[in-house]
């Protein structure tokens, strides 16, 4: 499902707009991110939350020329998903 399949089916379920469906897609994705960036977790009940979390830096190596590289300390953007949402997957219960 892409992002465009989102907007579509939630136009069609509340009677928007896609242009305004759109539009609140994109300031949620937009909220999510900039909440992400600040250091904040962003935890939606049923679905699950969003976090940050710090990767040190490591000594790798590239697979395909077996040479050695430097990977630096990075911030990287986590979901875990919530109890509710693992059961609807596992389980098809509906979703509320």
């Amino acid at each position: 499902m892409t992002k465009g399949d989102i907007i579509n089916i939630v136009a069609e379920g509340t009677g928007l707009t896609k242009m305004e469906t759109s539009a609140v897609v994109d300031g949620f994705l937009a909220t999510v991110g900039y909440a992400l960036q600040t250091g904040d977790s962003v935890t939606i009940r049923g679905f699950g939350s969003f976090r940050t979390v710090k990767r040190n830096e490591r000594v790798s190596r590239n697979p395909k020329t077996g040479k050695v590289m430097h990977v630096p300390e990075r911030t990287s953007p986590v979901f875990k998903a919530s109890s509710d949402l693992k059961r609807l997957v596992n389980n098809n219960v509906s979703f509320e």
